[in-house]
């Protein structure tokens, strides 16, 4: 998997690093990408620096995310930045999204709208409480894989897409979630449940450039979250922000399933023209690994294998 939500829990060492971007050497469909983000990056810039905006740390992004630079170092304890990062951005394990309205300018009016979602949510609940399986189901075997079979999400938006059928069964959580101009990342938006007696292992998922949101729709008392070294609980109504390039984990002890809606959303210290780039990046991406782009031969010609090691698989 690639644009996922979190990457596979190893080692410390091996959590910090994706299949997709980094291999020991570039096959010949990774080096087709990387040209085309190149080429895709020069008219962004191009765009951009006439407002006075840098791509510097993009660049730097690219040349870490092919392989071309180490591993970034940790913030501090428990941080585990893979090569997908930005340097420069302010890393904490948590955010005080609501109560910082300069980062954050949308986070209070979504809290004080949080009961117009839970209502709608507590309404589908009924609606398909006979066979809630028809709202929530994992997102694949791997990702039942990382999140454990206790975790299973209602996708509104992946990948920068709104899901139209899913939207349509949340009109107003939907409306909502448009009018305040949320700055949606990669991974997108969707409704989380934890079953009764599961848990989501340690693990990180590498992106510094991607904050995260949960507000609490369904919280029984007991169910916790760690960040980093700080362990919190959700609140129903309340969003608790989390960076999930720290490793982190949840758990519900109790006895009913805890709900929560997920947002993930642009870092607040990237610039518009960063987060531009980005989104041309992980865009490209996912057209390549859905096959959208057909192949062609690399410009440059691939690194010689000198180690007689098998290519990675990367973007093939």
């Amino acid at each position: 998997q690639a644009i996922s939500v979190v990457v596979q829990p190893t080692s410390a060492a091996s959590s910090r690093r994706s299949a997709l971007f980094a291999t020991k050497q570039l096959t010949p469909r990774q080096l087709q990408f990387w040209e085309d983000v190149e080429e895709g990056l020069v008219g962004i810039e191009s765009f951009y620096e006439k407002q006075g905006y840098s791509m510097d740390r993009i660049k730097t992004f690219c040349k870490r995310a092919r392989g071309d630079l180490p591993l970034p170092e940790p913030a501090s304890a428990a941080h585990q930045p893979s090569e997908e990062h930005v340097d420069g951005l302010t890393a904490s394990a948590f955010w005080d999204a609501a109560a910082d309205a300069t980062n954050f300018p949308w986070a209070a009016e979504l809290e004080a709208n949080a009961g117009v979602i839970i209502e709608e949510f507590e309404q589908k609940l009924l609606q398909t409480s006979t066979d809630d399986s028809s709202l929530f189901s994992g997102d694949s075997a791997w990702q039942s894989n990382v999140m454990g079979t206790g975790w299973s999400a209602f996708r509104l938006q992946r990948l920068g897409v709104w899901n139209v059928k899913n939207c349509a069964s949340f009109p107003k959580t939907y409306d909502l979630l448009r009018d305040l101009d949320i700055p949606l990342a990669v991974r997108g938006v969707c409704f989380a449940r934890q079953t009764p007696g599961s848990g989501v292992q340690p693990h990180s998922d590498g992106r510094n450039f991607i904050l995260t949101s949960h507000l609490g729709l369904k919280v029984p008392e007991g169910c916790w979250m760690k960040a980093g070294e700080e362990k919190r609980s959700w609140e129903e109504g309340k969003l608790t922000t989390l960076d999930t390039s720290f490793e982190h984990s949840t758990g519900n002890p109790t006895e009913s399933d805890r709900h929560v809606l997920i947002i993930d959303f642009w870092h607040p210290d990237l610039t518009v023209a960063e987060c531009a780039g980005l989104e041309f990046i992980y865009d490209l991406r996912n057209k390549f690994e859905n096959g959208e782009i057909p192949f062609r031969q690399p410009k440059a010609r691939p690194q010689e294998d000198n180690d007689g090691e098998e290519e990675g698989q990367g973007l093939a």
